[in-house]
């Protein structure tokens, strides 16, 4: 990963660090020679906005659905990870012993509490593309290479910034409101209570993803990739559902799996599936969005005595239906950590705040809707 840009105004001045790392390819093909490459790049990481009609409309949707989407719900960053057995029907005491193996498996609970902030950079590599029959993928285009960093302080603050080829997306939280801006759109509040990003739930935070499935049941086992594991099911409640949805939109559910290795305890796949019915205007018909999201993790290393994922694929599915303009599109991004700390000595709450010209007004829509929201 490229981390310093060279000074071409002075030959002996000092590199600048990029804001994101970026793969060595993707630098490649960004010009002709070094000089046209890093200006490229430049104009890249200072737009705020860029004319939708020079853009891949469709593949900048699916980057937000799959490069930072968020979970429904608040989840407290500060709990013991624990939960009393007594008074729990069988599924749900079952699901507090899964998890109380999962957070053995992460490092255990002083571990997992020490943790006061969270920093991560990585590599991803994306192809959009269609389903032509169940579970195959079929990708269009040449793969798509960028980078991320990410940064997570307690209580439920975030900050990303995610590149790829000629594409920006960032998002962040500022523990009151969560955020997003695109290439295509300079900002964007969503609506509800602050909520957590879910790339953090792809084995980078294991104690928010504790405290998640605390309030799950188990629903059975399946096995996947020859490990078997429990199924943990988390239903976000209706009264949540209606605070998030907007005038012209209503998210009829979303639900979140987690599958954990009976060997392991560890999370090897989480999965989340949302609903969202367009509200029609006068004799149109209703028009509805699925989105499925589905992450495989694996490469587990302890950093610290924490046990962090540091790879995996995550495959989102977009599918709309309604109008008798049904269709479906599917978005693939391989992963990988290059480089993860904790609790970063000086990280301000100053890094956390949404952009100073943003529009802070709410926008409803389809893209925001099925998207970051």
């Amino acid at each position: 990963m490229r981390k310093l840009c060279p000074n071409f105004d002075k030959e002996d001045g000092l590199e600048t660090v990029l804001e994101v790392p970026i793969p060595e390819e993707m630098l490649a093909s960004m010009g002709t020679n070094g000089f046209n490459r890093w200006q490229n790049l430049r104009t890249l990481m200072n737009a705020q906005f860029v004319d939708k009609t020079l853009l891949n409309n469709e593949f900048l949707v699916l980057l937000k659905l799959v490069g930072a989407p968020l979970l429904p719900i608040q989840i407290s960053s500060e709990h013991t990870l624990t939960r009393p057995l007594k008074d729990c029907s069988i599924q749900d005491s079952t699901a507090k012993y899964i998890v109380q193996q999962y957070v053995a498996a992460t490092g255990g609970v002083a571990a997992l509490n020490s943790l006061e902030s969270i920093y991560a950079m990585g590599r991803v590599r994306i192809c959009s593309g269609s389903e032509i029959q169940e579970g195959e993928f079929e990708a269009r285009g040449k793969p798509e290479l960028g980078g991320f960093v990410l940064w997570q302080k307690n209580p439920d603050s975030w900050c990303l910034e995610l590149v790829v080829s000629g594409y920006k997306v960032s998002a962040g939280c500022d523990g009151k409101i969560a955020w997003n801006s695109s290439s295509s759109q300079p900002f964007h509040a969503n609506k509800a209570p602050a909520r957590p990003l879910r790339r953090l739930f792809q084995g980078l935070d294991p104690r928010c993803t504790a405290n998640l499935f605390l309030e799950a049941e188990c629903v059975g086992e399946e096995t996947i990739n020859n490990e078997v594991c429990f199924m943990l099911k988390f239903q976000t409640e209706q009264q949540i559902l209606q605070a998030q949805s907007t005038s012209n939109t209503e998210i009829v559910m979303h639900t979140i799996m987690g599958y954990f290795s009976q060997r392991t305890g560890l999370l090897v796949k989480f999965e989340d599936t949302k609903l969202v019915k367009m509200k029609a205007m006068k004799g149109k018909e209703t028009v509805f969005w699925e989105t499925t999201i589905e992450s495989l993790i694996e490469d587990y290393r302890y950093i610290d005595g924490i046990n962090i994922a540091h790879g995996g694929t995550t495959m989102a599915k977009l599918y709309r239906y309604g109008e008798g303009q049904n269709h479906k599109r599917m978005i693939e991004e391989r992963w990988t950590i290059e480089e993860v700390d904790f609790n970063i000595v000086g990280l301000s709450m100053d890094c956390f705040l949404p952009p100073s010209d943003g529009e802070r007004e709410q926008q409803d829509g389809a893209e925001n809707a099925v998207g970051m929201g």
